[in-house]
C-alpha cells in the first residue's frame, strides 16, 4: 500500500507540516481539524497511496434486502422516527459540470431545486406524522451562504437544531514538491474540502453531535443532496431500531453505470469494508469494476446511531481512522491545464470497517438516483420522472405497464458539448424531451432540441457536421437517427 519514501522527508515531518499548521491557526481552523490533517500528511510523506488491494478486499457474496426481510419493521420504525435526524451533505459545487454555485440549488422538477424537494419531503413527513423531524445541511465554505439564503423562504423548517453546520477545508498540496498550494489569482483555489468524511469531525468540533444527544435524538440518516430518492424509510429506520444496529449502510446492485464507483467487500475476518476506486492500485482496475465480482454498491445513504458514534469519537479523540483517499487534480478544476495538486480526504461511507457490529442492507435501486452530470440531470428533468404529492420522485408509473418494464431511462450525451450546466441548458433551451417511452438516449455531436420533441424506445442521434443539428418543434424520434434523417430547422 506505501512506497518508501527518502527517510529525511519523514524525519523533517513536522517542519515540513509548519508552514500548513501557520496557515490553517490563521484561518481560525480547530485544533483536532489541523492535527487530522498532519496525520495525513505525514501518511503523505511516508509515500502513503491510500491503496488497498484486493487481497485486502474480498468479494462480499450475499447482503440482508429490504424486500426480502423476515417481517416488518415499519412499526418500529414509525416509533422511532421522533428521535430521528435527517442530514443532508450539501457541499458540492457540481464542478464536473461546471458550476461555481452551489449544485443543490439547481432547478431539477417543476422548476424546484434539491434543496426545495429536500425540504419540501421533511415538511410533508412532519406534517403526516406530527413529529419534530430536523432537517439538517452540511455546508461547505462554498455553499453555505447561498444555501442559508435558499432556506429563508422555509421559516417553518426551523426545528430545535440549528439548520446546518459546516463542513472543515484543509489546504491543497502541490504534488510536484508535497507544499502548501499558493494561488494569488484565486486563493480561495488554494484550499479544498476534505471529502464527506469530515462529517464526523465536523459534527464533533462544531458541538452539532453534543447538541443533538442534549435534544433526545438517537439516529441519523446521512445522504446526498443530489440523490433524491433517499428518502426516509420506516422499514430500514425500525430494522436498524429493533437490531440495534450502531452503523447500517445502505446498498445496491452494481450496474455497468457503477464501475467505477466504490464498492463493499469484507476483510479476512468477515467485517466489511468499503473501497474506492482511488484506493484501487492501478495494477488492480479491472478486477475493481467487475461487477459480478464485487456485486455491491454503497449509496452514501448511511444510518447512524448517535450514542454509538459519540462513543466511537470520544474514543480516538474526534479523530476517526478512516483510510486516507490521495486524489489528484489541477489546481482549478475548471482549468484542466492548471498545476496538480493532491487534495486529502476521506469518505464517510469508511466509518463501516469502524464501528462493531456495523451491517450493510440491500436497497432496491429506486433509492439511488444521484446527479453527477447532465446526462442524469436530464433524465430528472424528463417525464420519465414524477413528483408524488408528498414531493418523492419516482418512474412514471407507465414505464411499468411495459414487458419488460422500462426503468430508469439510460441518457449518455456528448460530453464535448453537453458536459458544463450552461452548454447543457443552450441545447435544452425548452426543457427535457418527453421520454416517458424512452428507454435510452445517446447523443453524438452538437444536437439542439426543439420544444414537444418525444422521445420513444432507445434513440441513437448521431451528427458529425461542422454546423450544430437543430432538432425540429415537434418531433418523434426513435431508433438510430442520422442528422440527414431527423433533418434540421435553420438558426433563427
Amino acid at each position: 500500500m506505501t512506497s518508501p519514501a527518502p527517510s529525511n522527508d519523514v524525519e523533517r515531518a513536522p517542519r515540513r507540516f509548519a508552514p500548513f499548521q501557520d496557515r490553517m491557526q490563521a484561518a481560525g481552523i480547530p485544533s483536532r481539524v489541523i492535527e487530522s490533517f498532519r496525520r495525513q500528511y505525514t501518511q503523505l510523506l511516508q509515500g502513503e497511496t491510500g491503496y488497498i488491494p484486493e487481497s485486502q478486499a474480498l468479494p462480499l457474496d450475499h447482503l440482508p434486502c429490504l424486500e426480502a426481510l423476515e417481517k416488518s419493521y415499519a412499526s418500529a420504525g414509525e416509533e422511532a422516527l421522533g428521535r430521528l435526524v435527517v442530514i443532508k451533505l450539501n457541499g458540492g459545487l457540481g464542478t464536473s459540470m461546471g458550476m461555481a454555485g452551489p449544485k443543490s440549488l439547481i432547478p431539477v422538477k417543476q422548476g424546484l431545486s434539491f434543496l426545495d424537494i429536500a425540504v419540501r419531503q421533511i415538511l410533508a413527513l412532519r406534517r403526516h406524522w406530527n413529529v419534530r423531524l430536523p432537517l439538517v445541511f452540511m455546508d461547505s465554505f462554498h455553499t453555505r451562504g447561498a444555501t442559508l439564503e435558499a432556506l429563508a423562504a422555509y421559516p417553518e423548517l426551523v426545528a430545535d437544531l440549528p439548520l446546518d453546520f459546516l463542513q472543515h477545508r484543509v489546504p491543497k498540496i502541490w504534488a510536484r514538491d508535497l507544499t502548501p498550494v499558493e494561488w494569488p489569482e484565486d486563493p480561495e483555489k488554494a484550499w479544498a474540502p476534505p471529502g464527506h468524511g469530515d462529517i464526523y469531525l465536523a459534527l464533533y468540533t462544531s458541538g452539532m453531535l453534543q447538541q443533538m444527544l442534549d435534544a433526545g435524538y438517537e439516529y441519523a440518516f446521512v445522504s446526498n443532496i443530489d440523490n433524491l430518492c433517499a428518502t426516509v424509510d420506516m422499514e430500514i429506520l425500525g430494522y436498524m431500531a429493533e437490531k440495534e444496529i450502531p452503523f447500517l449502510m445502505e446498498a445496491t446492485r452494481r450496474t455497468p453505470a457503477d464501475r467505477k464507483g466504490g464498492h463493499l467487500a469484507r476483510r479476512a475476518d468477515g467485517s466489511l469494508l468499503l473501497r474506492e476506486i482511488a484506493q484501487c492500485p492501478p495494477e488492480e482496475q479491472e478486477r475493481f469494476q467487475d461487477i459480478q465480482r464485487y456485486r455491491y454498491f454503497n449509496t452514501n445513504n448511511l444510518w447512524v446511531h448517535l450514542p454509538s458514534l459519540a462513543r466511537l469519537l470520544e474514543a480516538h479523540e474526534g479523530i476517526l481512522p478512516l483510510p486516507l483517499i490521495r486524489n489528484q487534480k489541477p489546481v482549478d478544476p475548471t482549468r484542466p491545464n492548471t498545476p496538480q495538486v493532491y487534495q486529502l480526504e476521506t469518505a464517510m461511507g469508511h466509518a463501516v470497517g469502524l464501528f462493531p457490529g456495523a451491517q450493510a442492507l440491500e436497497v432496491p435501486r429506486r433509492r439511488f438516483r444521484p446527479v453527477k452530470r447532465t446526462d442524469d440531470l436530464l433524465a430528472l428533468w424528463s417525464d420519465a420522472y414524477v413528483l408524488t404529492p408528498d414531493y418523492r420522485v419516482v418512474l412514471d408509473p407507465r414505464r411499468e405497464t411495459l414487458d419488460p418494464p422500462l426503468g430508469d431511462p439510460l441518457v449518455r450525451l456528448d460530453e464535448g458539448h453537453y458536459r458544463l450546466f450552461r452548454e447543457f441548458q443552450a441545447r435544452f433551451s425548452h426543457g427535457a424531451p418527453s421520454m416517458v417511452w424512452c428507454r435510452s438516449l445517446v447523443v453524438e455531436g452538437d444536437v439542439y432540441f426543439g420544444q414537444a420533441i418525444v422521445l420513444r424506445g432507445d434513440v441513437h442521434i448521431v451528427h458529425a457536421g461542422p454546423e450544430p443539428l437543430r432538432l425540429p418543434d415537434g418531433a418523434v424520434l426513435e431508433g438510430f437517427c442520422s442528422g440527414t434523417r431527423v433533418g434540421s430547422v435553420p438558426e433563427r
